[in-house]
């Protein structure tokens, strides 16, 4: 088998790994939820709601490969299985079927809150010790951070 080996020393490795795979999770299962609730919305505000998830969806996508991608150069093999993600998330059951806006709106506002809070922790750790990685973790959690403000002035909450 061939593996991937890194620079990094095997302590700061591990770090950097966990951070990883915990971002990958949580990227993985807010798109999933984005899509879900994106054809699942109903209201007078479908549209606005619809568009704007998509936006959501895009990014994570976006993020998830990035951060797949670093852990591999890295030598940590990225775990994006449907039963991982579902028992590593960070965000908490959405709901089935049909949702009325406002309540789109909000469960997004929630599943963001989540996200952001575990990547701001997964920041701080990889930061002491793989400025590459927290780079990668910043950019992210600003433009997280983008779609939660957007998504709570949608709601004026």
């Amino acid at each position: 088998m061939y593996a991937i080996k890194s620079t990094l020393p095997e302590e700061s490795l591990k770090v950097v790994g966990e951070a990883l795979q915990g971002a990958l999770v949580d990227l993985i299962d807010l798109s999933l939820v984005a899509k879900q609730t994106h054809w699942n919305v109903v209201g007078s505000r479908f549209r606005t709601v619809h568009l704007q998830l998509d936006d959501v969806v895009a990014t994570a996508r976006q993020y998830s490969d990035t951060v797949a991608e670093r852990a591999s150069a890295l030598g940590v093999a990225p775990d994006g299985r449907a039963a991982t993600v579902a028992a590593h998330t960070g965000i908490k059951q959405f709901p089935e079927g049909w949702q009325r806006d406002s309540d789109a709106v909000s469960a997004l506002v929630d599943a963001l809150a989540a996200v952001i809070v575990r990547m701001r922790e997964r920041m701080t750790a990889a930061g002491k010790v793989d400025p590459v990685t927290e780079d990668i973790l910043i950019g992210m959690t600003g433009e997280l951070e983008k779609h939660h403000w957007m998504f709570q002035a949608e709601n004026g909450n």
